[in-house]
């Protein structure tokens, strides 16, 4: 069946009603509403609108619902609150909705009704962007792996919450009620505010970082850029020079890196997943340097993904691996929280976005090395010296599963062969690994070089997860979908590449997030490791047709 049918039958069903108590040809006497309600059928019939502003008027009995400028007035106020989630009211055509109301209102029934359409529109347009995003994350995202998700609002609560005259209320119906969509849409307004205090001077190059005990003119600057980004009592009070800035305590000299400055760099430095070390060396010195604007957009673009990702956020149990913030956090079926800290695929091989569903654990892998990581890495050092193979406890395999001798082989063309690492303490994959189908040979999985957890930045990986304290982590998994066995049997029971399935299968996402909340709510902002903001901030820049 047309998915047309079922509105044109209503619209056509709505204009016979209504041409049953009153003739087409509407007389003075008649009351206006009645009109437009008629015309408003008759454009639906004509036009075949779209299911849900067909529905909409359903609901509401045919009647219009945009023909008062009260009613148009909250509706513009609350289409201009979308700043708040990064939105763009112009999209929705928030400026021109009342001087288009106004006009109407001067013309025929047909034009009011036409009207109420258009307002319509642009109420629905922007509930779908609210819930599902403005942009497909297919056309900026060329790994996403899913379908757009059905609009998640129930049209009646929108409906209801029209005719008690709170459009808020039904932004709020299509709103992500999350905890961290909340605390997004806080610090972009904190922001926005920083943004319009003005600008100071920027910290300068040196050769050697800041640090507590120094004294000078970079200190003054350090104190003014530290302001800047919110931080309290950093300067004395001097309303003349930097107006912009209301700060502050009125002791101190202002060119001394003091404890309390040392305590703001620690803070700035959290939020901005640096060293806390109190030092200021080049990457907090880039960071402090950034335009305020620059994080609005941050927060604009990271609002979006959240849109996209709140049904898989809403799952228990549930994994999520945040690769820009490093960490892999799994929601428990007691709603318990574990997090551990990760290494993710570095720039040049990047880990890509993923939902699926934790499936097996491999104990004591084995590790067929990926074509990419043979081509580049392995067979170079192959060619140089094919001892190589015996070091790495590495065996030539062919593509049937034969064992076969090294020294035979062409390593300038190989051909049809396999590498593949047999189990031990130098095996990359470590003891554990924690697999879910996916299209890109991605899992998760313990390493040897747990070294590599220590660093800050952790983007060091050919594409697949390594995972802090993996081995608790499968036991966790074990446990909670209901396996009978212990790991640490598993693991003392010889042999390499056992599977084990888990008798349910846990939901896990890899999402990508440039600015995200902490533990404590406080947003932190991340490297772009992958450098995928600008595409997205351009296309909600876009206008909407």
């Amino acid at each position: 069946m047309n998915d047309n049918q079922p509105l044109r039958r209503w619209a056509i069903g709505a204009a016979l009603s209504l041409t049953l108590t009153c003739p087409l040809l509407v007389t003075a006497n008649e009351p206006t509403s009645t009109a437009v309600q008629q015309a408003l059928a008759l454009r639906i019939q004509q036009r075949g609108e779209t299911l849900p502003v067909a529905t909409f008027y359903e609901l509401r009995h045919g009647e219009p619902a945009w023909q008062s400028s009260a009613r148009v007035e909250v509706l513009i106020g609350a289409l201009n609150s979308l700043v708040e989630d990064g939105l763009t009211p112009s999209d929705y055509q928030a400026a021109s909705l009342m001087e288009d109301f106004q006009l109407s209102q001067q013309l025929d029934d047909q034009a009011k009704a036409d009207f109420d359409v258009r307002a319509t529109r642009s109420l629905l347009l922007a509930l779908d962007h609210l819930s599902l995003g403005k942009v497909n994350p297919k056309d900026v995202e060329s790994d996403w792996d899913l379908p757009r998700p059905e609009r998640s609002y129930a049209l009646p609560r929108v409906v209801q919450a029209v005719e008690e005259g709170d459009v808020q209320k039904a932004l709020t119906v299509a709103r992500p009620a999350s905890a961290e969509y909340a605390q997004l849409r806080e610090a972009l307004a904190h922001y926005r505010r920083l943004a319009e205090q003005g600008s100071v001077p920027y910290l300068a190059g040196r050769d050697e970082s800041l640090r507590p005990g120094d004294s000078g003119d970079d200190v003054q600057t350090l104190r003014q850029r530290l302001t800047l980004w919110g931080e309290p009592n950093l300067l004395a009070a001097d309303s003349s020079a930097y107006p912009m800035i209301g700060a502050l305590s009125a002791s101190g000299d202002r060119r001394t890196f003091d404890r309390e400055v040392e305590r703001a760099v620690m803070r700035f430095q959290r939020r901005h997943q640096l060293q806390e070390d109190g030092v200021v060396g080049e990457r907090t010195r880039l960071a402090l340097n950034m335009p305020v604007a620059a994080r609005v957009d941050q927060l604009r673009v990271n609002l979006e993904r959240a849109r996209w990702i709140r049904s898989s956020q809403q799952r228990e149990p549930s994994v999520w691996v945040d690769i820009a913030g490093f960490r892999l956090h799994y929601i428990r079926p007691n709603g318990e929280h574990w997090d551990t800290r990760v290494v993710v695929g570095s720039p040049s091989r990047e880990t890509p976005i993923i939902h699926s569903s934790i499936s097996h654990l491999t104990i004591n892998p084995s590790w067929t090395i990926p074509p990419t990581i043979m081509r580049e890495d392995v067979l170079p050092r192959v060619r140089q010296d094919v001892d190589y193979l015996t070091r790495q406890n590495i065996q030539v395999v062919s593509l049937s599963g034969e064992t076969l001798d090294a020294e035979t082989i062409d390593w300038q063309r190989p051909g049809g062969v396999m590498l593949r690492q047999v189990a031990g303490s130098s095996n990359p994959l470590g003891r554990v690994v924690v697999r879910f189908p996916n299209n890109d040979m991605i899992y998760l999985h313990d390493t040897p070089a747990k070294g590599l957890f220590q660093r800050d930045q952790r983007a060091l990986s050919s594409g697949c997860v390594r995972v802090e304290g993996v081995t608790e982590f499968a036991q966790l998994l074990l446990q909670d979908s209901g396996s009978r066995y212990q790991l640490s049997a598993l693991l003392n029971s010889g042999g390499s590449d056992r599977n084990i399935n888990l008798p349910t299968r846990i939901p896990v996402a890899l999402h990508y997030l440039t600015a995200w909340p902490d533990s404590e709510g406080d947003v932190v902002f991340r490297e772009d490791i992958y450098r995928r903001d600008a595409a997205l901030l351009a296309a909600l820049s876009t206008g909407t047709a």
